[in-house]
């Protein structure tokens, strides 16, 4: 592991240079940006491409390294054009305690030496309340990306960090109505609360045509609507033989109507293999085991499935968005739009319960209505919420794509 002098050794970034003076403009706001998991790669990047047409602001991406398999971490890095971390804190596997407290002691002496006007943490991951822990005590400001969400079952790690990150920030940045009804009854003063949007569907948006030009059907040889796509990761699914293997059951059964394809998540791949399933990767009948795929192959087997069985809450959201039907393998959800305006119902993980959920779903498809603010201008909310800028007008994808050191022009865009 590199020692703490080492993970401080920033790359700099040129200042905003005015052309026409060149006279250097000093940063006025400086924003370290935090991810760590998978989820948080698909939320940081439209962040990011945000805050690159903003002159004022100063920009730092930390990497905690909490997902640092290629499939799950610099894969995405480069589908979704996120400048590479200026910092990679390479923390790391370990036990949710382990991990949190790695990503504190090495997160702590880059927000000493760096002093940051603000923190920005997304989503729900041990690396979001880690990193606003150390910033909170640092009295540095905390803003909470995805804030607000609550799936009201603490036996979920991700809740308690909901819950913790929620508490210690000083802006919550909120997708939807229901987080801004738990904030306020959890007595956050109501100035710190901002519906902005999801800033997932604008990544969905800004990527949709070039996962179009993906060629993942035909590699797999899968026509549109022909199939359906499963993702489990959830301890509770996964973790136990108990809870994985009526799963399956329903899985195989679901398989002999509509073949199923089922990229593997590292965790999931571990306990397949444990029972004996996973080995190769081969699958069961037409449940068919796949490598985990990259942002854009996902994204376009995802939008031509015919459903989508799944326990993560971003999927949940993107079913809405792509209109596909999906079911929910949990008894609960933190985003009750998707079931309110969306194609989301939720069947828990009992195997009939499954399979009853599947012929409902297959008998009557709902239809989505896009929920307030999903329009794909998130992330420009809430960088303009942060810096109190104006931002600069978009370019195509391309151009906000800054590579390090890039200098930019009062204006924010690049010369």
């Amino acid at each position: 592991m590199p020692a703490a002098s080492q993970l401080i050794r920033i790359q700099r970034r040129f200042l905003p240079v005015d052309r026409s003076s060149g006279v250097d403009l000093l940063p006025r706001t400086k924003i370290l940006c935090v991810c760590g998991a998978r989820p948080n790669f698909m939320k940081v990047a439209p962040i990011m491409k945000s805050l690159a047409r903003v002159w004022g602001a100063d920009r730092l991406l930390v990497h905690t390294g909490q997902h640092y398999d290629e499939r799950m971490s610099s894969r995405f890095f480069r589908e979704l054009g996120i400048p590479a971390p200026d910092l990679n804190l390479e923390v790391g596997s370990g036990s949710h305690a382990a991990q949190t407290a790695d990503v504190m002691k090495r997160f702590e002496p880059v927000c000493i030496e760096h002093r940051p006007d603000w923190v920005v943490v997304v989503g729900d991951v041990n690396s979001t309340l880690a990193c606003a822990l150390v910033a909170a005590k640092l009295q540095i400001r905390v803003a909470h990306v995805e804030a607000g969400l609550r799936s009201f079952d603490r036996t979920m790690p991700e809740e308690i960090n909901r819950l913790l990150t929620d508490a210690i920030s000083d802006l919550l940045f909120v997708s939807e109505p229901s987080g801004v009804e738990n904030l306020r009854r959890e007595g956050i003063q109501a100035s710190k609360i901002h519906l902005v949007g999801n800033v997932m569907v604008d990544t969905l948006l800004q990527n949709r045509a070039r996962a179009e030009k993906s060629l993942i059907l035909a590699t797999l040889g899968l026509r549109p609507k022909s199939y359906g796509v499963v993702t489990l990761h959830r301890p509770n699914n996964v973790d136990h033989p108990a809870a994985l293997a009526p799963i399956l059951e329903a899985l195989v059964r679901i398989s002999e109507e509509l073949p199923i394809v089922f990229p593997v998540h590292p965790r999931t791949r571990k306990n397949l293999d444990l029972a004996g399933v996973g080995s190769g990767l081969a699958g069961l009948g037409r449940l068919r085991f796949v490598e985990p795929l990259g942002y854009l192959d996902f994204l376009k087997l995802m939008s031509d499935a015919a459903v989508m069985l799944t326990d993560s809450g971003g999927i949940q959201e993107e079913t809405t968005i792509l209109g596909v039907p999906c079911l929910t393998l949990r008894d609960n959800t933190e985003r009750p739009i998707t079931l309110t305006r969306g194609t989301n119902r939720l069947t828990g993980n009992r195997s009939e319960a499954i399979l009853r959920g599947f012929a409902e779903i297959r008998r009557d498809p709902p239809k989505a209505k896009a929920p307030e603010l999903w329009d794909g201008k998130a992330a420009d909310r809430i960088v303009a919420r942060l810096t109190g800028e104006e931002l600069a007008p978009a370019r195509s994808e391309e151009d906000l794509v800054l590579t390090r050191g890039q200098p930019m022009n009062a204006r924010g865009v690049s010369p």
